[in-house]
């Protein structure tokens, strides 16, 4: 049938449409919007975005149920990379951290005499 269409050209295997996106252009651009203000706490219950706290968002606001795994791809697609903080033990004291830190002399100094012997 595409012979009678389109000719040799017709024969030709062309790229499959693939599956139609989960999120469009506007849900996306809600995302990054979302993502770059930051979560309220009193509003949305979290001081951070995780995954799943975005891809429930989404179920609430667009009634879109997407996964962990396509959340991260879509903000990975906007630019967004994921930052951690490094973890800290709770019961670490700030300004006791500075009394263990190893220093190094403020100036190299040369050996003893009797450090290097040499042998005759």
């Amino acid at each position: 049938m595409r012979f009678n269409a389109q000719g040799t050209d017709g024969l030709l295997d062309r790229k499959a449409p693939g599956k139609r996106p989960k999120l469009d252009d506007a849900q996306r651009r809600a995302l990054a919007e979302l993502v770059e203000q930051g979560p309220i706490p009193a509003i949305h219950g979290v001081v951070r975005w995780r995954l799943i706290d975005l891809a429930q968002w989404l179920w609430d606001e667009y009634r879109v149920s997407v996964d962990q795994s396509t959340v991260s791809r879509a903000l990975k697609g906007l630019g967004f990379v994921k930052m951690t903080a490094r973890p800290r033990h709770q019961a670490q004291d700030e300004f006791v951290v500075d009394d263990f830190k190893k220093t190094s002399p403020p100036q190299w100094r040369k050996s003893g005499q009797n450090s290097r012997s040499i042998p005759i």
